[in-house]
């Protein structure tokens, strides 16, 4: 197993545990606990695969679901239904890092052209957290606040340009992912966002 399969695997956990916990927060059932928690987790990296003409991985990785499968079990033993706290969220920051630079990462390895990459990387993202707050009825993250979006955005564009000026490629990676952590955090923490649009 590769770091970065090793990372894959554990920001689909975090993904898919974020997503258990919001969806048992809602009060859905044991199958909807567990349907948040796929969408949540491997939506992002299908439809990047989908837009590459590529197998999505779920599919020919048994330790994808296996790692869902886990999260959804934690979830509904533990059974304590709390918004999703502070040690959820840091590794939710983690995770979407992970998320954005392995997408980055991916469509870069196939050639695909720099700008792609980086909408490649910002879809593998964002796109489950997106799907995961539609589903249950809450506001999308994603749409109002804490700069998700604009992270990854960051994140991926800081490996492209440090790729363009031929930075080892893990140096590359480990910088991307810094600038997504950096971003979000500092969002939080001082409560930036972009600006919205007022009547």
């Amino acid at each position: 197993m590769t770091l970065l399969h090793a990372l894959d695997l554990l920001s689909t956990f975090v993904f898919a545990l974020v997503g258990a916990r919001i969806a048992a927060d809602r009060g859905l059932d044991y199958g909807g606990i567990a349907f948040i928690a796929t969408i949540a987790s491997i939506s992002g990296g299908t439809l990047r695969n989908v837009f590459l003409g590529i197998v999505p991985v779920w599919i020919e990785d048994p330790w994808i679901l296996a790692s869902i499968l886990a999260a959804v079990i934690i979830t509904l033993t533990l059974r304590r239904v709390t918004h999703v706290g502070k040690t959820l969220l840091i590794l939710d920051t983690f995770a979407l890092a992970t998320a954005t630079l392995s997408g980055t990462q991916f469509a870069h390895e196939l050639d695909v052209p720099w700008f792609s990459c980086i909408l490649l990387g910002v879809i593998t993202a964002v796109t489950g957290g997106l799907l995961r707050d539609v589903l249950c009825q809450v506001e999308p993250v994603l749409l109002h606040r804490e700069t998700i979006g604009t992270s990854a955005l960051m994140g991926a564009s800081t490996f492209v340009l440090l790729h363009a000026f031929d930075t080892p490629e893990i140096a590359a990676v480990i910088a991307g992912g810094i600038v997504v952590v950096a971003t979000r955090v500092i969002s939080i923490q001082f409560d930036l966002h972009l600006p919205k649009f007022r009547k």
